[in-house]
C-alpha cells in the first residue's frame, strides 16, 4: 500500500503539482520518506505509512490556508522542496553519507529558494513548476523501487529526468502551444486570400473581350 501511495501522490503532483498546496503535500511526503531513511530500525508498518501521510497533510493544509502569506509560503515550499530532492536522488542511489546528507540537503534548500525566487517568467511560475516536477518524478520513482528494486541507480535517475521533463513541459504549456501551433499550421494553407479569385476573372474577361483583327 505505501509504494503506491507514493506512486499517486507521485502522479498528482506531475499533473497539477504547480499548485502550492499539491506541491506542500509532494514536499511533505517526500520528506517524510527522506526521514524514514534515517530511522529503519524504528520504521514499522504503521510509521512508514504514517509520517510520510501526517507530513503530506503538513504541507497541505499549511499552503491552502496560508493564502494571505502566498509569497512566503511558496518560497519555503521551494526551500524544502530543494532539500527533499537532494534526500530523494541519495536515496534512489542508496547513499547513507551521514552528516553529509544533511549538508547537501541545505545546499538543495538554497538552489530550491533562488530557483523560486529567479525563476518567474511572465504568468508562469517556472521555480515551481521545475521543483513539482522533480518531487513528484522522484516520488513515483521512489514507490517503483520499493517494489522493483532493480530500478535502483542510473536507470531510476533516467526515468526521474523524462517524468520530470514531461511534466515542466505540460505544466508550463510547452506541449498546448506546441499542439495548437500544429492545427493552425494546416488551416493557413487551406484559407484563400481575400480577393484571391479576383484576377483570374479579370484575365477571362480580358479574353472573351478580345477583338480578332481585320484581315
Amino acid at each position: 500500500m505505501f509504494p503506491l501511495l507514493l506512486i499517486v501522490i507521485g502522479i498528482a503532483v506531475l499533473v497539477i503539482g504547480k499548485r502550492p498546496a499539491v506541491l506542500g503535500a509532494a514536499v511533505g511526503a517526500l520528506f517524510g520518506v527522506g526521514l524514514l531513511k534515517l530511522t529503519p530500525a524504528t520504521s514499522g508498518p504503521w510509521v512508514t505509512l504514517g509520517v510520510p501521510i501526517a507530513l503530506a497533510l503538513v504541507g497541505f493544509f499549511g499552503a491552502a490556508f496560508a493564502k494571505g502569506l502566498i509569497d512566503i509560503v511558496v518560497l519555503v515550499i521551494g526551500a524544502l522542496a530543494g532539500a527533499a530532492i537532494v534526500m530523494g536522488f541519495l536515496d534512489l542511489f542508496n547513499v547513507d553519507a551521514g552528516l553529509m546528507r544533511w549538508l547537501l540537503a541545505v545546499v538543495g534548500g538554497v538552489v530550491g529558494l533562488i530557483l523560486i525566487r529567479r525563476a518567474r517568467r511572465g504568468s508562469q511560475d517556472w521555480g515551481i513548476i521545475i521543483l513539482a516536477g522533480l518531487v513528484g518524478a522522484l516520488l513515483v520513482m521512489r514507490g517503483f523501487t520499493i517494489l522493483l528494486p532493480v530500478l535502483q541507480g542510473v536507470s531510476g535517475t533516467l526515468i526521474v529526468i523524462v517524468l520530470a521533463g514531461a511534466s515542466i513541459a505540460f505544466q508550463g504549456g510547452i506541449l498546448g502551444k506546441r499542439k495548437g501551433a500544429a492545427q493552425a499550421q494546416p488551416t493557413a494553407q487551406v484559407q484563400t486570400p481575400a480577393g484571391g479569385d479576383a484576377p483570374a476573372a479579370k484575365d477571362k474577361q480580358t479574353t472573351g473581350n478580345e477583338v480578332t483583327p481585320s484581315r
